[in-house]
């Protein structure tokens, strides 16, 4: 075996215990960078995330901060330099098994601050001041009816939740009986409410924080017709401790959401993201705004710019803002010239790079930011960036990146309609015209999204190991080409985003390092809802892989935990025209079904509906004796993900299982844990 054969991705074990970069905080001077690392735990059976400090000028190597098997996260500097973080410890005998507050100031050991039953989700910090904000769930409206509450359902064995407005799940969780609060925590070293009972409305709440500390700016949820909600922008000034401050709307526009609020340095403005609320046949569009807080004026930043801003900071002497976003299959950031400023040069790429940048940090000094990037190839890992030059400096990280099994090519094409099309296509170390390799379709989730990212839950380069080809496109509904790419797809999703798939897949099976006839799909979420339609309009697959997906949308609809949202693009219309479940008489292709129980997002209703109908109504059914060439992995506890170690490693060994069967026409072995059930070569 050579050594490109012998990467971490040949070896599941070794995979899964590759440590993840996560997230980058910044002190108020520069002069630190924090960075979370999760790791594998001791059974191999979870992850323990902890805080490491990276050197900014890229000397000196990685620290680890935080230490044992507590995990460590959401961290953030105050004025004082102070680093506050959330911590959560797994249950025991002498510990707190609820997440609580720890402050780690510029010199001594670091200290617990705070800790309750209900935990606390997030802080957010002032850059000048002492300011703390957590956001955390309440019962009751205050902390003292919280932990009588709490203790009170606990003992009872009660876990019914009474609702009295949508939603009533998010994701892989049950909302309510608790209310999300917005708490005050370094003035009086306890969790002070500041505002008073503030019930949904600061759910996924995003909250800026002035950097004198003096108000905080922070997205407000209401109610709207037909079971909806919009956000809103609201000002909330700090009373006097122990009393809430007041609130006062900013914005608020039915036909708008609002989001990601920061503060300028200065204090005056307040940058913001907005997405338009959409229709059956209008997109979203979303873009970079600021509101005057004298004035109350709302400026437009690059109007007529033709990609989605996905975050805003505000350079540091407060004249531009600073902004990333999707663009040709990677994630650039950008800086938006101030309007009133009068300059032709309203949008400057900084980045020019095969990434996609997050979590940036403007530095103070005004010529560089800090950001974690990411690619297909590679890993999240913190760079600086100069952003005169663009010069990018890749910094001393905790994690070193991996070596991959094969290399990472950009693939165009056209649509049938003319448009221009990309892809990403990985190959294995290897694959030449006179040695050929099968190809895997593998479709993004969203639909409004990118292959522009590095995953660790899609990995494509497992596949590439094992020895697929991967061609990762983004058809119509992709981000990063314009609001024309977009709307070309929107309610109709078995149509262009479809034939732009077959586009892609023509293209890359012209490729002569591509095995002719042995291709297969994939994708989870709308990949899956795409393999499903794909499945029930062409027999060209080898075999189908659907993962979490939208099966009946008439069903989905109403079930996902954002039926509001979904609610706006898929008209009774559109669900009939763009079901995948109308065509399963046409489905000749084996398939793959992956569900997990906790998935609220598409629904297990829709991965039972999907199995029980490829059964009984296929074109490919079981036969008499219930037998049948396609299969169904479940999982009772997982999510839309499948997250637990060694549950992934059930997942990927499952697929690639189930290619080798119907792609490479070998039989494969399945992990003894799955009991009796087998993938053998020849059932089709």
């Amino acid at each position: 075996m050579t050594h490109a054969e012998n990467t971490d991705f040949h070896d599941l074990d070794r995979y899964i215990a590759t440590s993840r970069v996560n997230g980058l905080a910044m002190s108020p001077d520069g002069s630190r960078l924090i960075t979370t690392v999760a790791a594998l735990d001791e059974k191999s059976t979870g992850h323990v995330s902890a805080l490491w400090e990276i050197d900014p000028t890229g000397e000196l190597p990685a620290a680890r901060l935080t230490q044992g098997t507590h995990s460590a996260s959401a961290p953030t500097f105050d004025g004082s330099g102070a680093l506050w973080f959330i911590r959560k410890s797994a249950p025991g005998p002498d510990e707190d098994p609820t997440a609580a507050v720890w402050r780690l100031p510029t010199v001594g050991e670091a200290e617990r601050v705070v800790a309750r039953p209900g935990g606390v989700s997030s802080l957010v910090t002032a850059r000048d001041a002492d300011t703390v904000l957590a956001l955390a769930d309440v019962l009751g409206g205050s902390a003292e009816s919280d932990n009588t509450l709490r203790a009170k359902r606990t003992t009872a064995a009660v876990s019914a939740i009474l609702h009295d407005r949508y939603p009533v799940r998010l994701w892989d969780t049950d909302l309510g009986p608790g209310q999300p609060f917005l708490f005050d925590l370094a003035r009086s070293g306890e969790l002070t409410p500041v505002v008073e009972n503030p019930g949904p409305a600061l759910r996924e709440a995003g909250v800026g924080v002035a950097p004198d500390g003096s108000f905080a700016v922070a997205t407000w949820r209401v109610g709207a017709p037909q079971a909806a909600t919009r956000t809103t922008l609201v000002r909330i000034g700090f009373g006097h401790a122990g009393s809430p401050g007041e609130r006062v709307t900013l914005i608020a526009d039915p036909d708008h959401d609002f989001f990601a609020p920061t503060v300028s340095p200065d204090g005056t403005r307040v940058a913001f993201l907005r997405e338009s609320v959409t229709t059956p046949t209008d997109a979203p569009v979303i873009t970079a705004h600021t509101y005057d807080l004298a004035s109350g004026t709302v400026t437009d930043w690059a109007d007529g710019w033709d990609r989605w801003p996905s975050s805003v900071a505000w350079s540091a002497d407060g004249t531009e803002l600073i902004v990333t976003a999707d663009d040709d299959g990677r994630g650039q950031v950008f800086v938006l010239a101030d309007p009133a400023a009068g300059t032709s040069d309203a949008v400057r790429a900084v980045t020019a790079t095969d990434h996609c940048y997050t979590d940036v940090r403007v530095h103070p000094d005004t010529e560089h930011l800090f950001a974690l990037r990411s690619s297909p190839a590679e890993p999240p890992h913190a760079v600086r960036v100069h952003c005169g030059s663009g010069e990018v400096t890749v910094l001393r990280g905790p994690v070193a990146l991996p070596e991959l099994p094969g290399t990472l090519e950009d693939l165009r094409t056209e649509a049938i309609d003319g448009t221009p099309l990309r892809a990403w296509l990985a190959l294995p170390h290897g694959a030449t015209d006179t040695s050929p390799v099968p190809l895997l379709l593998w479709v993004h989730g969203g639909p409004l999204g990118s292959w522009n990212a590095w995953s660790w839950r899609w990995n494509p380069w497992i596949a590439v190991a094992a020895g697929y080809a991967v061609v990762l496109p983004d058809p119509a509904l992709s981000t990063g080409y314009g609001q024309n790419f977009i709307r070309r797809g929107w309610g109709s999703w078995g149509f262009e985003p479809y034939t732009d798939l077959m586009a892609v897949t023509d293209a890359a099976e012209a490729d002569r390092r591509i095995t002719t006839g042995r291709t297969a799909i994939m994708g989870g979420s709308f990949g899956g809802y795409m393999a499903n339609w794909i499945a029930g309009h062409t027999d060209r697959f080898r075999a189908v892989v659907t993962h979490a997906s939208l099966w009946a949308l008439d069903q989905f609809g109403p079930t996902t935990d954002g039926a509001d949202y979904w609610a706006r693009e898929m008209s009774p219309e559109m669900a009939v025209e763009n079901s995948p479940h109308l065509y399963v008489a046409d489905i000749v292709t084996p398939m793959l079904v992956i569900h997990g129980d906790k998935d609220y997002r598409v629904p297990i209703g829709e991965g039972l509906r999907l199995w029980y109908e490829l059964l009984s109504e296929s074109g490919l059914p079981a036969a008499d004796d219930g037998s049948t060439v396609h299969r169904f992995l479940y999982f009772p506890d997982e999510n839309h993900w499948i997250l637990k170690p060694q549950n992934a490693i059930i997942w990927y060994r499952v697929v690639l299982a189930f290619l080798s069967q119907h792609v490479l026409d070998r039989p494969s072995e399945l992990p003894d844990i799955l009991g009796d059930v087998t993938i053998a070569a020849g059932e089709d």
